[in-house]
């Protein structure tokens, strides 16, 4: 994957990576079980980006139109403080964070994969969105990921904001040599 350097350049300023939920970190398909009560599968490598990303100070944030109990214990189970659900107004939701945290729209990358999601990928920072969102939704993102949501594209995000900061080399070294 190759990004421009204007690109790579506003990658380097984010201080917020901001998420959607079903269909970024999830396929988008909800599983009910006989009961009503909802499943929802998480890639294991997105939440350990997002742990990569918290430990060198970047803040994360999940911000989604549902509610569910799964999004709750996934996110106390990252260590995500910054959870929203039931937003009707993703980009309401977000700018009220970045007033809390002191951070300026252009310093927050936000990954979404449909309509709701499209005022906040036209406003921050760099708006990103996954493969199998719709095509208005490419057309109107930065980026698009080359994995699925749900399959690892939070987790390509999260290694392309390590990079792009200079805190790839320093991960690499903690695994290789056992460093904490």
């Amino acid at each position: 994957m190759t990004l421009s350097a204007a690109l790579l350049d506003r990658l380097r300023r984010v201080r917020l990576l901001a998420l959607d939920v079903d269909g970024v970190l999830t396929d988008g398909r909800l599983y009910f079980q006989a009961d009503g009560i909802e499943i929802k599968a998480f890639h294991t490598q997105d939440g350990h980006g997002l742990k990569l990303l918290k430990r060198v100070g970047i803040h994360v944030a999940l911000i989604t139109g549902r509610d569910s109990p799964m999004v709750s214990k996934r996110a106390a189970a990252l260590g995500i403080d910054h959870v929203f659900q039931g937003c009707e107004d993703k980009l309401a939701t977000l700018r009220g964070l970045c007033q809390r945290l002191d951070i300026e729209l252009e310093q927050v990358a936000y990954c979404g994969d449909d309509l709701p999601d499209l005022s906040v990928i036209k406003r921050c920072g760099v708006g990103i969105t996954v493969p199998n969102a719709p095509d208005y939704m490419h057309t109107r993102a930065d980026w698009t990921t080359e994995r699925l949501g749900g399959h690892g594209a939070v987790r390509e995000i999260c290694d392309t904001l390590l990079e792009a900061q200079g805190h790839w080399s320093a991960v690499l070294d903690t695994y290789l040599h056992g460093r904490t």
